[in-house]
């Protein structure tokens, strides 16, 4: 069943939820109407967008260790009530934040985090590999925005496939829990420390050890005769 630009107003109309989301769940239930409806509430989107506009300033920053203290993750996560905080449901969407984190290792929590003079640099390096299809120039910044999506996917920690179901996002997982305790939710920062990182080490070659190594010897041999 197909479905229009009107479908996705009407739909984003009752239930509240984005467009974006309003247009995907008419594409997974085929163009119906209320089983789009179902599609949204089951994953906590609709009336999410009548949420937003709430403070959540309670919540927690949980923590997680990984390989014997070799990584770790620091996340802050918001809600509206200290009750929802300590919820098991929230307190599992923090661990599996945590997780996401030290295993896909995200830039930034959202597109709108990325800086403008890291965002100008992957523009010019899209738009040099645009030009090399071969491709008429006004489709170019076409080829840039889908390159610049894909980007996106990679650094951004919403729009990051889960790590434990690749087929949700970060943000499908929030909006989800979002519905189920009925306040908004929000990630709000993280950091993430790797043993090491930065630290230029030196490095080390094997042949000129072994062949030093094997000097030494000669020497010291000569100086026992």
């Amino acid at each position: 069943m197909a479905f229009a630009a009107k479908d996705v107003s009407n739909l984003r109309e009752q239930t509240g939820a984005g467009m974006m989301d309003c247009k995907r769940a008419l594409t997974e239930t085929n163009g119906d109407f209320d089983a789009a409806v179902k599609w949204l509430r089951e994953r906590g989107m609709a009336q999410a967008s009548k949420r937003s506009a709430r403070v959540a300033a309670e919540g927690k920053v949980a923590s997680y260790i990984h390989m014997g203290g070799k990584i770790g993750v620091l996340v802050e996560v918001n809600c509206e009530t200290d009750f929802a905080a300590h919820s098991k449901p929230f307190q599992e969407f923090c661990h599996d934040v945590c997780l996401q984190v030290c295993s896909a290792v995200p830039r930034w929590v959202r597109r709108e985090d990325v800086p403008q003079d890291a965002l100008d640099a992957e523009k010019e390096i899209y738009t040099v590999r645009a030009r090399e299809t071969g491709k008429p120039e006004k489709v170019l910044p076409k080829i840039v925005e889908g390159m610049l999506n894909k980007w996106y996917k990679e650094v951004c920690l919403l729009e990051q496939p889960f790590v434990k179901d690749p087929d949700t996002t970060i943000e499908d997982l929030m909006n989800e829990l979002s519905g189920r305790i009925g306040e908004k939710i929000e990630i709000r920062r993280f950091a993430r420390f790797q043993l090491g990182e930065g630290i230029e080490k030196p490095k080390s070659n094997l042949a000129q050890e072994v062949a030093q190594a094997v000097n030494a010897a000669q020497r010291a041999e000569s100086e026992n005769r």
